[in-house]
């Protein structure tokens, strides 16, 4: 096995909990990508880890063990990250099966829906093992199909192309899978991230329990928060800027027999606005904005946003209404957030309480030592006005 040298502040990094090593913590070498043992610069073992040269991140740790990382070790961690899902008592068809750091298979993503298995490599050292990798899927999950959507940005910086390949098919353009009571379709081609936001899982079903009277669920893609919305609110207007995701959302009413749908074709901003001015009031609001924030750089002018839409929702809000508010910027942390949610609660002369403090969904595991497996911060607010 090739053998990388990590300097003294790497390997600090890694013995209080982080899996990853930066390029300017690496000795030289011209290891080819795929899995490699980590001494620190004493020779001592620290551990075997995923190696990407290209990367910025170069080590990505795996284990602290010295027995081979091989076929049978990612069955056996795959096994593991399955069994802490319990899909025989999970209440939906699509969830997570792994979620990278969070399940210490640090750039491996697996996403079930319904007997499709959607698979993304999002770095050089795992796809140098990409075999035993979907070997180990097709044995402990054993899914119908498997989908490779090597599509995401984050591949360009390890030097591996942008593809979407059937590893095992056909497979079709929409899957049908089931949260809770309410079935939607997914796009595993072609669809958000690996087909749809499951990281808003457990969320669009408290939403179900709460939503009351006329609902407005902003940002709604294609449609999932109206969905859970519907069956207990009295009529319910979704808005998102793309006709082709609101397609699908009326697909998806169709399919749960829901005719209390507004699909609205919209700049959020301009409608907050033009809503405002019209004096229209809804009863339950949801904001799920996309991350407004992906680099440091955008943090002041992603808050500015966040509290455009937050404030305006706010006016609109009905007495006694209910406001979920969520941001998947990783760069805006929870305490930023909440400090943003008070600023446009007090710009907007309402008194709200804070109901429930919210996250991602528990087959998106956050790991305490590793803050970037936590991006998804989430509040449920009730007016008190």
């Amino acid at each position: 096995m090739e053998k990388i040298i990590v300097s003294p502040r790497g390997a600090r990094r890694w013995r209080r909990g982080h899996p990853w090593i930066y390029r300017s913590d690496v000795e030289r070498s011209d290891a080819a990508p795929g899995v490699v043992r980590a001494e620190d610069t004493h020779g001592n073992f620290l551990g075997q880890a995923l190696w990407s040269p290209p990367s910025e991140i170069s080590l990505r740790f795996l284990t602290s063990q010295e027995a081979p990382v091989d076929g049978d070790w990612w069955h056996d961690r795959m096994a593991e990250a399955l069994a802490v899902r319990d899909p025989e008592n999970l209440d939906a068809t699509g969830y997570r099966i792994v979620h990278a750091e969070g399940d210490s298979l640090p750039s491996l993503i697996v996403d079930k829906y319904g007997e499709i298995v959607v698979v993304q490599l999002l770095s050089a050292g795992l796809e140098a093992v990409r075999g035993q990798v979907l070997a180990a899927i097709d044995t402990v999950v054993n899914p119908k199909s498997i989908l490779l959507r090597n599509d995401a940005s984050v591949r360009r910086h390890e030097d591996l192309p942008l593809e979407v390949e059937e590893i095992r098919g056909p497979i079709p353009e929409f899957v049908e899978v089931r949260e809770g009571a309410v079935r939607y379709l997914v796009a595993p081609h072609t669809g958000q991230k690996t087909g749809c936001f499951l990281d808003q899982r457990e969320n669009r079903v408290l939403m179900a329990g709460v939503a009351h009277g006329r609902a407005l669920d902003l940002f709604t893609y294609q449609g999932l928060f109206a969905l859970q919305m519907a069956r207990r609110a009295e009529s319910v207007v979704a808005v998102d800027s793309s006709a082709a995701a609101l397609e699908v959302a009326a697909k998806n009413a169709e399919l749960n027999g829901l005719d209390n749908l507004e699909w609205v074709e919209a700049n959020v901003f301009d409608l907050l606005r033009e809503y405002e001015r019209e004096g229209r009031q809804f009863d339950t609001i949801v904001l799920d904005p996309p991350a407004f924030a992906r680099q440091r750089s955008a943090i002041d002018r992603a808050l500015r946003g966040y509290k455009e839409i937050n404030l305006r929702a706010m006016r609109i809000l009905a007495p006694k209404g209910t406001i979920f508010s969520a941001s998947c910027s990783f760069h805006i942390g929870r305490d930023r957030f909440f400090e943003m949610l008070i600023s446009a609660a007090s710009d907007s002369g309402r008194r709200l309480v804070l109901q429930e403090i919210t996250g991602q969904s528990r087959d998106h595991p956050r790991i305490l030592t590793v803050p970037e497996t936590g991006y998804l911060k989430a509040a449920v607010l009730r007016a008190v006005d």
